[in-house]
């Protein structure tokens, strides 16, 4: 059975405002102001489609003209779209976030979608899912309920499943969704309010050192530990495998989508056969394209990383 990667995460329609010069919390700030489409689950559809895993989203969108652009523009790039649940309202969420004149994250709000929709898709072609694909990417922090219900379904049929964190509200609630993950992705700041202790981004060495008792601790088969600018640790409970992988230095001009980019070349190297080291390396260097694009998604991502 070929490669194919179920994704299951939301959709966001994000509005950016971008500093043209210091941004100034409590003052005025020109700039510019963009609409993009995001969301975890469809940065990540996207970034596995444009790496060329064939792959379908688990999500839900608004009927109309909205909803009907993002699956348009997801089906362009060749994302399986029959698994979008569409509903009245408040199929997406909306996500207001300022970036300052370094393209660093100033402030953000973000509202989330209705899940029911999300809900009654699993519950309804859960099997279908999980027939079709040899992979699962899930968004952990949707609800207690559809995070397990995949689970439970991924471990019936047998297929790994890659975690990647959104507002931890579940995870810390029910720390048992890590239990068996084949992958779990976070940053250093998830990861130390996981495990009540710091992990101190400038230190990639010590936080390596952390990893092998929390893969021990939640049961992963491997963990990834993202550090901003200075780059990942990393550790396979499986192999034994650990180490740092420094990040690239590049021209930011946006740093929303670099986690989910991040994450999405890290589970395709990783679906493909590659070992965690060889993976994070394809995971920097998917993040290190996203970051110079004003989108949440690299256009050229395939060609740009040559894979």
């Amino acid at each position: 059975m070929s490669t194919h990667v179920g994704v299951v995460g939301t959709v966001f329609v994000d509005c950016k405002g971008f500093a043209a010069a210091k941004y100034v919390p409590l003052g005025r700030n020109l700039g510019s102001v963009r609409f993009v489409h995001g969301g975890v689950g469809r940065n990540v559809a996207e970034n596995i489609a444009r790496l060329g895993i064939p792959v379908s989203l688990v999500s839900s969108i608004d009927k109309g003209a909205i909803g009907e652009d993002v699956a348009g523009k997801l089906e362009t790039v060749g994302v399986d779209t029959t698994f979008l649940a569409k509903l009245d309202e408040c199929g997406m969420g909306m996500w207001l976030v300022v970036l300052d004149e370094q393209g660093e994250l100033a402030g953000s709000i973000s509202q989330m979608p209705n899940l029911q929709g999300m809900a009654d898709m699993i519950h309804q072609r859960g099997d279908d899912l999980m027939a079709r694909s040899t992979h699962i990417a899930l968004e952990l922090d949707l609800n207690e309920t559809i995070t397990k219900q995949v689970l439970k379904l991924a471990k019936e049929k047998q297929r790994p499943v890659y975690g990647l964190p959104g507002n931890l509200d579940v995870i810390l609630n029910a720390p048992e969704v890590l239990n068996g993950l084949a992958c779990f992705i976070c940053n250093h700041i998830e990861a130390g309010r996981l495990c009540g202790t710091e992990f101190n981004e400038t230190d990639p060495q010590g936080v390596m050192a952390k990893l092998p008792a929390f893969a021990r601790e939640r049961k992963l088969q491997s963990v990834v530990v993202t550090l901003g600018a200075n780059g990942c640790a990393f550790f396979d409970a499986i192999s034994g495998e650990s180490g740092v992988q420094p990040a690239m230095k590049v021209k930011v001009v946006d740093t929303c989508g670099a986690g989910d980019a991040f994450f999405s070349g890290t589970m395709v190297s990783l679906a493909r056969g590659a070992s965690l080291a060889q993976a994070v390396v394809t995971g920097t260097r998917a993040a290190s394209c996203t970051i110079q694009f004003s989108e949440n998604n690299c256009p050229t991502l395939k060609e740009q990383l040559d894979v």
